[in-house]
């Protein structure tokens, strides 16, 4: 009787730890693994072609980058809704000056990687190489239980190339 008692208790225990735990439901997004890069907008007038060059724990993907014009999004606002919170909410985007290209990695990892940009400039002059080293941005936008995000992005202005903000 105390045996049968006893994994009553236990069985009873196991359920009520188990369904006191928050199920957390992870959205399904998947992360292009990518090294990013923005042409400052007082830089990008005088850019033709960017040819970027990433490595990064032991392997190089190099490729003449697809260049397209930067935006900027502008918040539209929200409607009200029915019951008092914020109902249908929009925005639009904006051109912002900016050239934005991506470079498609095989892996993109937390270790540091280095970054070099090279090209031509609207008169077909080779731009100055420039190269940036650094670790990149590690988050947890749907928090630690739904994985890590992990972005590489630079900024290339007449100055040099760096890390993006």
């Amino acid at each position: 009787m105390r045996m049968q008692a006893a994994a009553a208790a236990l069985a009873l225990t196991a359920v009520v730890a188990t369904s006191c735990r928050a199920e957390v439901a992870c959205p399904a997004i998947a992360q292009a693994t990518v090294v990013s890069l923005t042409v400052a907008r007082e830089y990008a007038p005088s850019v033709r072609t960017i040819h970027l060059s990433a490595c990064q724990d032991g392997r190089c993907k190099e490729a003449n980058l697809e260049l397209v014009p930067g935006s900027t999004a502008v918040d539209q606002g929200c409607e009200p809704g029915h019951s008092g919170g914020d109902g249908v909410c929009s925005a639009t985007s904006s051109p912002n000056g900016t050239l934005t290209g991506m470079l498609m990695m095989d892996t993109l990892t937390a270790s540091r990687i280095e970054v070099t940009a090279t090209g031509t400039d609207t008169a077909g002059n080779p731009l100055p190489a420039r190269t940036a080293a650094f670790t990149p941005r590690t988050a947890h936008p749907f928090g630690e239980q739904c994985g890590t995000f992990i972005t590489a992005s630079v900024v290339l202005d007449s100055d040099g190339l760096r890390q993006a903000p």
